[in-house]
């Protein structure tokens, strides 16, 4: 299924010319919090639901959502969950806030956080570690935890989706905090 997109360039040409794109994050709310498009609202990807999203738009029916992430992965899924809902007119920002920063778009900057995409990969690296140490100074049967890990990596470079991800991004820490505003 082919995505429409935008490049952040393109974006901020419109944002220059005196249009202010409706611009759903579908990161987490800490990710978030760290770095985002300053006219954009955070929407995690687990809590999306595209029909609830499109009804509170306030007549901006007619122009088109845009979707961004981190790096372009999380927000193509979020599009694809709207497409799959009825929803066509939604857009995806190419190369995420990551190719924001050069693009000239208006940012905003808070606490740093370590991205989902990194988390990933401290677990699979930790977890991966821990079973070969453990299988070598323990039982062989640990080796089982890296196979595991491993296998589940192949899963998700193959199907483009990652269990793990969904897992750390119900994390505390990767959620809202109660008091927080993320509107933008």
């Amino acid at each position: 299924m082919s995505l429409p997109s935008i490049s952040p360039s393109d974006l901020a040409k419109r944002h220059r010319d005196g249009h202010t794109p409706d611009l759903i994050d579908v990161r987490t709310p800490r990710e978030y919090q760290g770095l985002h498009v300053q006219f954009a609202r955070n929407i995690p990807l687990d809590e999306l639901d595209p029909a609830a999203v499109m009804k509170a738009r306030n007549g901006a029916g007619g122009e088109p959502l845009y979707v961004i992430c981190q790096s372009g992965g999380r927000s193509r899924k979020a599009c694809e969950k709207f497409q799959q809902s009825g929803f066509g007119n939604v857009i995806d920002v190419e190369g995420g806030t990551q190719a924001c920063l050069t693009a000239g778009l208006p940012l905003v900057h808070g606490q740093k956080s370590v991205s989902l995409e990194r988390q990933v990969r401290i677990a699979a690296g930790s977890l991966v570690l821990a079973g070969v140490l453990l299988g070598w100074l323990v039982d062989p049967i640990f080796y089982g935890l890296s196979a595991f890990i491993g296998a589940g990596l192949t899963f998700s470079g193959i199907t483009d989706t990652c269990g793990m991800a969904m897992v750390l991004a119900r994390m505390p820490w990767n959620r809202r905090p109660q008091s927080a505003n993320c509107g933008g």
